[in-house]
């Protein structure tokens, strides 16, 4: 028997804001929240826990006082589902995001960004549909 991936923790300073933004970017829903904890995960899985088998992962936003200070040793990459890589950026900006650099040579097939908060993710260059 192996572990499954059910849960990405994330400390942050605004649990609700941050919640909202990666709803938005994810298509995912508020599950739970409380005492400075917010939950998202997909609408589609709501019990994905108690299921076989891979689920997406809920996102947990947990208030903490320390605010962030170096680059992520562990960050999220997304695929675009609807539109292409560049458009999908320009959307993720209009949320909120900004671009980051991270020591990309701009060869790359993806696109760095930072959420609200600075954590950095990638946007991927390929749809997934």
């Amino acid at each position: 028997m192996a572990s499954k991936f059910t849960e990405l923790a994330i400390d942050c300073a605004d649990p609700v804001g941050l919640a909202r933004f990666w709803c938005a970017v994810l298509g995912y829903e508020v599950q739970d929240e409380e005492h400075g904890l917010v939950t998202i995960g997909s609408p589609e899985v709501p019990e994905g826990r108690n299921r076989p088998g891979p689920v997406p992962p809920t996102l947990t936003f947990a208030r903490v006082p320390e605010g962030k200070t170096v680059k992520n040793r562990l960050h999220i990459d997304v695929n675009p589902t609807d539109r292409d890589r560049d458009e999908e950026v320009r959307r993720l900006l209009d949320l909120g995001a900004r671009h980051a650099d991270v020591g990309q040579t701009g060869e790359e097939s993806w696109v760095t960004l930072a959420d609200p908060e600075g954590n950095e993710f990638c946007v991927l260059g390929t749809r997934c549909p």
